[in-house]
């Protein structure tokens, strides 16, 4: 099953819309960046490592992230996928990428 920006925003919209707000959401993301920062002290033997495995860590933490950041934008009603198709293509530009998001989905969708 694949998950889209838009059917995350949605749920998340549904889940959180209404009764939280972005402050909430904002302080959660921080203590999941945290979390991911212990991980990642781990992968590098900088922090004892527990017996877990580190890499599916590191996949749970980055999910709760994500979570949290796309939770944000569906409280504001943002369109995040619209956001991010517009600021990859002006930073392609700005760096002189060979290709943007945009035109490295619509390639996809051909093949």
């Amino acid at each position: 099953m694949n998950i889209n920006i838009d059917v995350l925003q949605a749920y998340l919209h549904e889940r959180y819309g209404g009764w939280t707000n972005e402050q909430g959401l904002f302080l959660k993301l921080v203590e999941e960046l945290g979390e991911v920062a212990e991980v990642i002290n781990m992968r590098a033997g900088s922090k004892r490592a527990k017996d877990m495995d580190l890499a599916h860590e590191l996949g749970v933490e980055l999910a709760d992230m994500i979570h949290y950041i796309v939770a944000i934008a569906a409280i504001n009603d943002l369109d995040l996928t619209a956001i991010m198709l517009e600021k990859d293509k002006k930073a392609s530009a700005k760096y002189h990428h060979d290709i943007n998001l945009e035109a490295f989905i619509a390639k996809r969708e051909q093949n």
